[in-house]
């Protein structure tokens, strides 16, 4: 990777506002792929757009739902290129686990990118960046897209 690995995306990735309420299941905007995310996007929104780009596709999941999937993604230990990562701050009682995690894509050591309200834009990040604040401290684990889910 570049040592700016926003660089390598096209502008409709790197270009990104950050817009909560437009997240995996969200009404997609009208005549527009649902991982469409040229209005802005929730980090999980980005993230699929981003693994997309890279001939990935990943259901519609919402962080929880991520975290437990086994059908589309299996756990990867240590993380690899393209591997979505989720970090949060602790387990929330009477949640699943995963619930209300952060959702970015592991490009190689220590270098994370993401969407978050904070930075507003796509941002690339260590994991001490994450780790230094408080609601991403805990990294939850990585997931990744089985072959099965790869696009072809």
């Amino acid at each position: 990777m570049p040592s700016d690995p926003l660089s390598r995306l096209p502008a409709a990735l790197r270009d990104v506002p950050y817009a909560g309420a437009r997240h995996p299941g969200a009404s997609p905007l009208p005549g527009r792929h649902p991982y469409d995310v040229t209005e802005g996007a929730n980090c999980q929104l980005y993230a699929y757009a981003v693994l997309r780009h890279f001939g990935r596709e990943v259901p519609p999941l919402r962080s929880a739902e991520l975290w437990a999937d086994t059908a589309a993604t299996v756990r990867a230990e240590p993380p690899g290129p393209l591997d979505l990562v989720l970090f949060d701050a602790g387990e929330v009682p009477g949640q699943p686990a995963g619930y209300g995690a952060h959702v970015g894509v592991h490009l190689a050591p220590d270098q994370v990118l993401h969407l978050c309200r904070e930075a507003g834009q796509p941002a690339v990040w260590s994991y001490a960046d994450f780790a230094g604040r408080a609601r991403y401290a805990r990294f939850l684990g990585a997931k990744r897209v089985r072959d099965a889910a790869v696009s072809r």
